[in-house]
C-alpha cells in the first residue's frame, strides 16, 4: 500500500507523519508492506530538507526525518492509494486538484485520532519547539491508529 502525507510546505506536519509511520510500520515487522512519502500543497520549500524542529523532535524519539520537499504532482493521485492531508485546507486544495473518481483516497490524518474532535493538525511553522512536540505526539497516536486500521 502507497501513502502520501500531505501539508503545506512539506517541512514539518507531512515529513514528520511520514517518518512516524514508516518507523510504527517498520517496528510491527510491516515495513515492507507500505511505500510512504510525503509532499506539499506548494512549492515553497522544495529541495529542502525537513525544518530543523521537526528533524530535532524526531530525533529525540529516535524516528529520523530524512524526506527532501517537493510538491503534490497530479500523478500522485493514481499513484497512492491514501493521501492523508494534515488540515481541512489541504483537503480541499487536494480535492480541487484530484480526479473525482480518485477523491476518496484523500482523508484527514486526524480522522485517526482519539479522541475523534478537531479534525486539523495545527501548523508549528510559526511557533516555538514545543509546539512541534505537540504536533508530534499527536502524529504518533494518529499513525498508529492508522496502521492498526490499514493492518486488520
Amino acid at each position: 500500500m502507497r501513502l502520501l502525507f500531505v501539508c503545506t510546505g512539506n517541512i514539518c506536519r507531512s515529513p514528520l507523519g511520514e517518518a512516524i509511520f514508516r518507523r510504527q510500520a517498520e517496528q510491527a515487522g510491516r515495513g515492507g508492506e507500505f511505500e510512504v512519502d510525503s509532499a506539499g500543497t506548494h512549492d515553497y520549500h522544495v529541495g529542502e530538507q525537513a525544518d530543523p524542529r521537526a528533524r530535532g523532535v524526531g530525533e529525540d524519539h529516535g524516528v529520523p526525518v530524512t524526506s527532501i520537499a517537493r510538491r503534490v504532482e497530479d500523478s500522485d493521485f493514481e499513484a497512492f492509494d491514501l493521501i492523508l492531508a494534515m488540515d481541512r485546507g489541504h483537503r480541499r486544495d487536494l480535492r480541487a486538484r484530484c480526479p473525482e473518481p480518485l477523491r476518496d483516497r484523500i482523508r484527514l490524518m486526524r480522522e485517526f485520532d482519539e479522541p475523534a474532535g478537531e479534525l486539523d493538525v495545527p501548523d508549528p511553522y510559526y511557533s516555538n519547539r514545543q509546539a512541534f512536540v505537540r504536533v508530534y505526539e499527536m502524529l504518533d497516536r494518529c499513525c498508529r491508529n492508522l496502521l492498526q486500521d490499514l493492518t486488520q
